[in-house]
């Protein structure tokens, strides 16, 4: 939990650097407002329920709507861009594996402005600094442009439903799949042959100058020189990104962690229109949601170990009757910001170093009464053993010093 909160607090601290605020929705919502525009993935894992006034809730299975929904409630008049983060708990009625957990938690953001390359580089370059600011090392981001798949399946294929599967085939990378639904609907196999060409279309930045100009095409280009621009210049090109998300739009990005295998995905984002859908008025929208499950997998494997210690200072009394200044020391430690404990099962003095040694204090204060009658006490060295005399005034900025 130490570490999984430090780097919760590392990716907070790298979306209020880039100016986004904190926001906190309910767990649970009106069921439709997941149903809306999830896409049926979603909605066939989805844990829903008739509460008390027999209206269809729904456990949250990702924050995104609700966060568009109290846009369009409570904030629509305020200045933009509107720039919002949110860190909570989520759930989908999976098949619970390494990585995939029925309830998992997602730290998100939302830019709510106008349509530009600037603004989808600006939430690309938040997700990866939060994934830099967790410490994970080995990570590959792939950016893509869901309108140059979608709008060639869409103009090609009357019927939206078998649309629409073909793509979330596309998303899943069935394409054996998708080649047999041709065959049963007697769609053209160069229908097929476009649609793997495209989706197969992977890189460097490079690669973009072998697309055809298009309006999706250039402003995937301008999303390029803006990223180098935030000092992002290690992107790939994935045309094959499509997004399980039925609201996805224009940019879609995913980052990977290679070192976790199959369930590689630790992020997911793009942008999406929404806002409509709850009775307000169009609007850009931006975003992405970082699995914080995947990325503390994804740290223990790239670090196993990690060294923490639950104190700073353990206060030991020599004799019983050096108990309450033990006591009030450990406030004292306390009150100035030191990790600090006391012996509360009054073991003996080579208990205790034994109890400070396993628990991993650094320091160890012996509160003897000699020294007490000196207004001083035993400061202890756990890692080397060496002990000195320290004067009660001065032991917080002793420890602080050293610490």
């Amino acid at each position: 939990m130490h570490r999984r909160r430090t780097v919760e607090q590392a990716m907070r601290a790298a979306c209020a650097r880039a100016g986004f605020g904190e926001v906190m929705t309910p767990t649970f919502e009106h069921a439709d407002l997941f149903t809306l525009r999830s896409g049926q993935a979603v909605i066939d894992e989805m844990y829903a329920f008739r509460d008390k006034g027999d209206r269809e809730m729904a456990l949250r299975p990702e924050i995104t709507a609700s966060v568009i929904r109290f846009y369009v409630n409570e904030m629509s008049n305020l200045p933009k861009p509107l720039k919002l983060y949110y860190l909570g708990n989520c759930f989908r009625y999976e098949n619970p594996q390494s990585g995939r957990f029925r309830e998992f938690f997602q730290l998100g953001a939302e830019l709510i402005g106008s349509k530009n390359p600037e603004s989808d580089a600006e939430i690309i370059a938040l997700a990866v600094n939060c994934v830099k600011a967790s410490g994970l090392k080995d990570y590959v981001v792939r950016v893509g442009h869901i309108g140059i798949l979608k709008s060639l399946v869409q103009a090609e294929i009357d019927d939206k439903k078998a649309a629409a599967e073909v793509l979330r085939m596309i998303d899943k990378e069935d394409f054996d799949a998708i080649g047999d639904m041709f065959d049963a609907r007697a769609i053209p196999r160069k229908l097929f042959d476009r649609i793997l060409a495209i989706a197969e279309t992977r890189g460097g930045s490079e690669v973009l100058e072998r697309l055809d100009k298009s309006e999706a095409s250039d402003y995937l280009r301008e999303i390029f020189v803006n990223l180098k621009l935030h000092g992002i210049d290690d992107c790939q090109v994935d045309l094959g990104i499509v997004r399980g998300l039925d609201y996805y739009t224009g940019m879609v990005f995913e980052i990977d962690a290679p070192c976790l295998g199959a369930e590689k995905q630790i992020m997911g984002g793009g942008s999406y229109t929404l806002s409509e859908l709850f009775g307000g008025e169009p609007v850009f929208s931006t975003g992405f949601a970082i699995g914080i499950d995947r990325v503390m997998l994804a740290l223990f494997k790239e670090q196993p170990e990690d060294e923490y210690s639950l104190v700073d200072a353990y206060v030991i009394p020599a004799k019983d009757d050096m108990r309450e200044h033990a006591i009030s020391m450990v406030a004292g430690l306390r009150s100035a910001g030191i990790r600090a404990d006391v012996d509360l099962m009054r073991r003996s003095m080579s208990k205790n170093l034994k109890y400070a040694s396993a628990i991993g204090a650094r320091y160890a204060i012996i509160v003897g009464s000699k020294e007490m009658a000196e207004q001083s006490v035993t400061l202890r060295d756990m890692l080397s053993g060496d002990q000195r005399i320290i004067a009660i005034e001065q032991i917080s900025e002793e420890i602080t010093k050293l610490l």
